[in-house]
């Protein structure tokens, strides 16, 4: 009987220990620099890095001189339900039936979680629709050169599917309120989540970003915080966005 108690016991701590690991590695990735002299222009596109938490996304004006959205994400350009036009696009990557099943984190099945973990799933972008959204420590601003800008941009189109001449991408409806979901490409897996998605793009444009950033706190450790007036800029912990 003792015999067995022990082995159940170490049983048990794998997954314990398998995550200790997983957040280790996690932060040792995240704390690992990419473009580290990067510095922020006084003038430029600003964006924003948006967290709840556990999910970051990349906030983007509708129109600006590099990009317009409206003809990316056709939603873009449709009022929302207040009859406001978008001033904003809020990109997040992330599995898709998770995005498209699972209304808040309670509701995420066990079988799901264990699917994701062992073998992935498809990817899939949820676009949010804001009208001028402040600047907190759930938004921080960024402002980007135009040429870095650019970047950001081609690296998200590239998460979308091409299209065929005449072509319109399918969406499908969001949980999340006003919100729309475009077919992406790329598969979500432990090592590739929706936070190493917006570590990477970010970094693809040239900011300075961890290597490796499975974790919302990964990201938004390497984005000051908006200052508060006459305060200098901090980093802070991250919590919860509104749209």
């Amino acid at each position: 009987m003792t015999r067995w108690r022990r082995w159940l016991a170490g049983l048990l701590a794998l997954p314990c220990a398998a995550l200790a690991l997983f957040l280790l590695a996690a932060w040792i990735g995240s704390s690992l620099p990419r473009n580290p002299d990067w510095t922020e222009p006084a003038e430029g596109v600003t964006i924003m890095v948006e967290t709840n938490g556990i999910h970051t996304g990349i906030v983007m004006p509708v129109i600006s001189p590099v990009k317009d959205w409206r003809a990316t994400f056709p939603s873009a350009g449709l009022p929302r339900a207040d009859g406001q036009l978008p001033t904003h696009v809020a990109i997040g990557w992330g599995e898709k039936e998770v995005f498209l099943s699972t209304p808040t984190w309670s509701d995420l099945k066990p079988a799901t979680a264990l699917r994701i973990a062992l073998r992935g799933g498809e990817g899939l972008v949820r676009v949010g629709h804001y009208v001028r959204p402040a600047p907190s420590e759930y938004h921080r601003p960024l402002t980007l050169r135009p040429a870095e800008y650019a970047r950001l941009v081609e690296r998200v189109e590239a998460a979308l599917p091409p299209l065929a001449p005449g072509e319109t991408r399918v969406t499908y409806d969001s949980f999340e309120e006003g919100a729309r979901n475009y077919d992406a490409t790329g598969r979500y897996t432990l090592a590739n989540t929706c936070n190493q998605w917006v570590g990477d793009t970010l970094a693809h444009a040239g900011i300075a970003m961890g290597r490796w950033t499975p974790l919302a706190g990964g990201v938004m450790k390497w984005v000051p915080e908006p200052a508060a007036p006459g305060q200098p800029a901090s980093g802070a912990t991250a919590g919860k966005a509104s749209s």
